[in-house]
């Protein structure tokens, strides 16, 4: 697979040339940049999924949910709607993308939307919620018709943007210079005991500009897991009483936390809409044993599966050091926005 990949590379280079071309458009106003009077927080990456960018969108709405009217926008993948989106009570998985239900379901005090197009997207928002103090742009990075105020850029731990390739060959969807237009990078899913040394060595390795600050968190899995009826202790559960259920993008860290033997396991692709076949499938490979999946498969598998069966482990981003400099470095952007 790797190999093929490789051959695909000459791809790459034409790729490559069309996405710079594109960002060299931006970068000298031929393509034009709409900015808006409000705080605009802006999380990606420069990879195809995986880095963790749902658990950050929700650190940074615990962060300023308390003191600031937040609204979510995302694109709303594989939905089912089309154009500008606000989620209300009324509103079911499949109108707005299984993550931004996500938000919706788990949050009470914010609201989401979702549109394709994040410029009518925002003027949207500001249309019908003129209260709204902070915007937050999920999974944009390269959506640079709107010049967000602050940028995010995630990268994984052990795949980090400047060991990969561009699209076809690799997963990058642009150059590594993109990551030049980031405020804050984060390598994300990391090892919680990562050491000084490994962290200065990355930020080598990322040659960090003197006007953007790094960051390093790592995946905090929750003690329990919940149906929506009654939490139930994870380790208290025997491993094999249940199976494992994933339709994201990287898998592994989920299973290797329930410390689960791969034939105990059923794996989709990422953002999986799941089918009537599919839920029979899981069903029977359960065989009366609970199905735990993970927070973003349950908005997709709930209703689908009866709740005393089906139980989902939330996550969250935990901060290795430093998380006191980077919640005043997004509360003061946002404080002096308004």
């Amino acid at each position: 697979m790797i190999s093929f990949r490789k051959l695909l590379f000459p791809f790459s280079v034409v790729y490559d040339a069309v996405t710079q071309l594109r960002n060299i458009a931006f970068d000298q106003s031929w393509k034009e940049q709409i900015s808006f009077d409000i705080p605009i927080i802006c999380v990606g990456n420069l990879s195809v999924g995986g880095t963790g960018k749902t658990p950050q969108i929700e650190y940074l709405i615990r962060l300023l949910e308390p003191q600031f009217r937040v609204v979510t926008l995302s694109r709303g993948y594989k939905r089912k709607t089309t154009g500008f989106y606000l989620a209300d009570k009324t509103s079911r998985m499949e109108d707005i993308g299984d993550e931004p239900y996500q938000y919706f379901t788990k949050f009470k005090d914010i609201y989401v939307a979702v549109d394709t197009d994040r410029v009518n997207g925002v003027r949207q928002i500001m249309k019908k919620l003129p209260q709204t103090e902070v915007v937050l742009l999920d999974d944009a990075y390269q959506h640079r018709h709107i010049k967000a105020g602050f940028t995010i850029l995630l990268t994984k731990y052990n795949d980090l943007y400047m060991d990969d390739l561009l699209l076809p060959a690799g997963n990058l969807r642009e150059s590594k210079k993109g990551a030049n237009r980031a405020d804050v990078i984060i390598v994300t899913k990391c090892p919680p005991n990562l050491s000084s040394d490994a962290q200065e060595k990355i930020a080598n390795k990322l040659s960090i500009l003197k006007h953007q600050q790094l960051f390093f968190t790592s995946i905090s899995y929750d003690k329990y897991i919940y149906n929506g009826i009654e939490p139930i202790e994870l380790q208290e559960i025997d491993r094999e009483a249940f199976i494992a259920v994933a339709g994201i993008a990287k898998p592994h860290y989920f299973y290797d936390h329930l410390k689960i033997g791969r034939t105990k396991t059923i794996t989709f692709p990422d953002h999986h809409h799941f089918s009537e076949t599919d839920i029979q499938k899981i069903i029977l490979k359960a065989n009366g044993k609970k199905i735990i999946t993970t927070e973003k498969d349950f908005m997709r598998l709930k209703g689908k599966i009866h709740p005393d069966q089906l139980y989902y482990l939330p996550i969250e981003t935990t901060f290795i050091n430093d998380h006191s400099l980077f919640d005043n470095t997004i509360l003061n952007f946002v404080r002096q926005s308004i």
